[in-house]
């Protein structure tokens, strides 16, 4: 990943809502949720919400489909992995046993690919 596309990455994340929203998708894993039921748990108004969704996404955090009349979001967890890969890469000046201690988030129910 390029550092420009890392800094937009972590600007998109540096905002409360923004921030809450990737936590709750990363949460309800890769079948994410669909808009409103996103504005009803953040408690932002549809306009808003859209607004940060676009962000997100633009910046490679998120991913949306429509199904009918409903636009779902969910995590991109590629995009995701991306952006913790640039922050871990050349980890330690060569020495990865000093990194081995950091926790690696796993999934109940097991990550999609």
């Amino acid at each position: 990943m390029e550092s420009k596309y890392a800094t937009e990455a972590f600007a998109a994340l540096a905002q409360e809502t923004r921030l809450s929203i990737f936590r709750l998708l990363v949460q309800r894993g890769p079948n994410g949720l669909h808009a409103s039921e996103i504005a009803a748990q953040v408690g932002v108004p549809p306009s808003t919400l859209s607004h940060h969704l676009g962000i997100l996404e633009r910046a490679g955090l998120l991913r949306s489909w429509r199904v009918q009349r409903q636009i779902f979001y969910a995590t991109d967890y590629e995009g995701t992995r991306k952006l913790v890969a640039f922050l871990m890469e050349d980890c330690c000046q060569g020495r990865p046993e000093i990194c081995s201690g950091i926790p690696v988030p796993t999934c109940a129910s097991g990550c999609p690919d």
